[in-house]
């Protein structure tokens, strides 16, 4: 339930916008008549979101917005003004609240706005469980699990300005993430986000990508077409990599941060650009301008708020809180009830080392969710990577389907048993089936099968791939067990 506070000193007002949220069954609503109410109220409780209006006795809501972003900066505030007071709305948005509605309040208009903002939020405390840090006149501010409030300080400070970010960070930590926090809770988050990966470009066609070009400029050019930067105009254009830019681009780049226009290519013509640059790279730029493969101005030029990005293995710390994230989101993806990760599985995925950091971990906790059939992610459904990496072996309850190798037999000894010299010659009485370990190995590698099968609607290569199962292991299994894959298809 999202608990959203209504603040306006006009009963009928906060009665309609009231009934209209609790029209839907996402909403709690309570109400507060004039700012220092409202401040009251917001020290007492939590809130998602605040609707605040501009003009009020005793405190008005500029001044209730910016004491509510000290009691709780993640809260969303959101403004309600009449038309007079307009340019105090805008205000409101740059002091750091999510935007401003104008009176009379569409129900219709106020729940979409909310979902944008709440969707923002989430972006928000995404980039938390990636924790940024951010250099401040020589200090880190490091914003992690247990410092959100640092962190939503961060994104709220980046959202008031309009200066270029570079977001610094091993592959895999997150940097893309950051930069979509920032674009969608800036004054630019109507506009477009347009991401451009640099080290994906071939050299010829770096120019033609950002700034576009006309007709028949090159062999080929059989249209005029749109760059990034023209198509991202007004909102944010998001540099990946941007170390692996030519240096000839470089210049070109550096053009446009200085001037403000770019010309296309085969043109005479300047257009404008408005546009956000926001630059991520996992590169040694500062070696890379003693070498002369980076140019020092425009480094200097991008480098105004850099966010230094720490390696997972760096904040092992925050792992747990990571993987119940993570374990929420393939919940909803995957429509499962997993409650969490057994201690012996996140022991293990803390001895790793994490070479692909967040993202590896996110691909991680997606294969077991694949592989687990309980309700709890287990040591079993870890990647046989993982368990190599760490040194990890499974116990005969824990066999997990990996290859066509059979493992060796252990001796007593390395089992940690005594070898009582007994005769096993001597007949015993068959064993149930329940305690037959081939049998029960083949109902499990059958079951599996199956349900792997049935995840990937019976596509050999997703589930070979996906399942961690050789694909001559997994047709030869599905042979022996007479599975028929186009069963579950689509």
């Amino acid at each position: 339930m999202i608990r959203v506070l209504i603040v306006d000193d006009d009963s009928v007002l906060r009665m309609s916008v009231k009934s209209a949220l609790e029209s839907t069954t996402k909403f709690s609503a309570e109400e507060a008549f004039d700012g220092i109410n409202c401040l009251e109220k917001v020290k007492l409780n939590s809130y998602d979101v605040v609707l605040l209006d501009v003009d009020m006795p005793r405190l008005n809501g500029l001044d209730a917005l910016n004491q509510i972003k000290e009691i709780n900066p993640g809260i969303i505030v959101l403004m309600m003004t009449a038309y007079a007071s307009l340019d105090h709305a805008v205000q409101a948005v740059k002091d750091g609240a999510y935007n401003y509605l104008q009176k009379p309040v569409s129900g219709e208009d106020l729940i979409q706005l909310i979902d944008r903002a709440l969707e923002a939020n989430r972006l928000i405390s995404n980039v938390a469980a990636s924790s940024p840090v951010m250099m401040d006149a020589g200090r880190k501010i490091i914003g992690n699990n247990q410092q959100m409030q640092k962190v939503f300080n961060i994104i709220h400070r980046l959202s008031k300005v309009d200066t270029p970010v570079l977001v610094r960070g091993a592959s895999g930590t997150g940097k893309e993430l950051v930069a979509r926090a920032i674009h969608f809770n800036s004054s630019r988050k109507d506009g477009k986000f347009v991401a451009i990966n640099c080290s994906a470009i071939p050299e010829n066609l770096f120019e033609s990508e950002l700034f576009g070009h006309e007709k028949g400029s090159f062999t080929g050019a059989d249209q005029r077409k749109i760059g990034k930067f023209q198509y991202a105009e007004g909102g944010t254009l998001f540099l990946d990599e941007v170390g692996d830019l030519p240096l000839l681009m470089q210049v070109k780049l550096l053009r446009v941060l200085q001037e403000k226009q770019f010309v296309p290519v085969g043109s005479n013509r300047e257009v404008p650009s408005n546009v956000r640059i926001i630059a991520a790279t996992n590169r040694p730029l500062e070696e890379m301008m003693k070498t002369g493969n980076f140019r020092e101005d425009l480094f200097y030029r991008l480098n105004v708020i850099p966010i230094f990005l720490p390696s997972l293995i760096d904040r092992k710390d925050d792992l747990d809180t990571m993987v119940m994230m993570f374990i929420r989101k393939f919940n909803e993806a995957h429509t499962r009830r997993m409650s969490g990760i057994t201690p012996d599985a996140l022991a293990v995925l803390k001895r790793y080392d994490w070479p692909g950091n967040i993202r590896e971990l996110e691909n991680v906790i997606e294969h077991m969710f694949v592989m687990e059939p309980t309700a709890k992610l287990t040591l079993a459904a870890l990647p046989e990577s993982i368990l190599k990496a760490t040194g990890t072996l499974l116990h005969a309850g824990e066999i997990a389907l990996s290859s066509d190798v059979e493992p060796e037999s252990e001796t007593l000894e390395t089992l940690g048993g005594e070898d009582d010299s007994e005769d096993l010659s001597v007949p015993m009485e068959p064993l149930s089936p329940e305690l037959d370990f081939n049998l029960q190995k083949e109902a499990f590698e059958k079951e599996f099968i199956l349900r792997a099968l049935k995840t990937f609607k019976g596509r050999i290569n997703q589930t070979a791939l996906h399942a961690n199962i050789p694909k001559k292991t997994l047709l030869r299994k599905i042979e022996k067990y007479g599975i028929i894959a186009k069963d579950f298809s689509e």
